[in-house]
């Protein structure tokens, strides 16, 4: 199983969005980043991701699970892109910020940290662990 981030700006959809889905989930559409895309096309049923809040708040806020693996994006004739489809799982007890992340040892390295503007992103299993204990969740 594989580890991910999904950044959505919470005003245009937020986890509250998310979460209102229920096990329906929603595609991930709309994203037009071939990098992006390409770790879109690499998950798997049942990789699981980080839900992040961008430019507003900054904050990785809860766990999403993909329940398809990529597919024509639905938004677009343009067949070059794709997308999944994810489900929220579970909210964090506590926010994790940009701000933490970028002081907290072992998180060096990740992908939020040094190329904030990729909308999909993987992350480690390392990566995964510390931020759920910032969170308040079980990994």
């Amino acid at each position: 199983m594989a580890r991910w981030l999904f950044k959505s700006e919470p005003d245009t959809w937020g986890w509250s969005h998310q979460a209102a889905r229920g096990d329906a989930g929603e595609e991930w559409h709309g994203v037009r980043n071939y990098q992006a895309r390409n770790n879109m096309r690499a998950m798997k049923v049942g990789d699981t991701g980080f839900f992040y809040h961008s430019n507003v708040g900054k904050e990785i806020v809860g766990i999403v699970e993909v329940i398809r693996e990529s597919a024509p994006d639905s938004t677009t004739e343009d067949p070059w892109w794709d997308c999944v489809m994810v489900r929220a799982l579970r909210p964090f007890a506590r926010p994790v910020s940009l701000d933490t992340c970028k002081v907290q040892p072992g998180l060096e390295g990740m992908v939020l940290i040094n190329n904030s503007r990729l909308s999909v992103q993987p992350v480690t299993e390392d990566e995964w662990r510390i931020i759920c204990g910032l969170g308040g969740v079980d990994p």
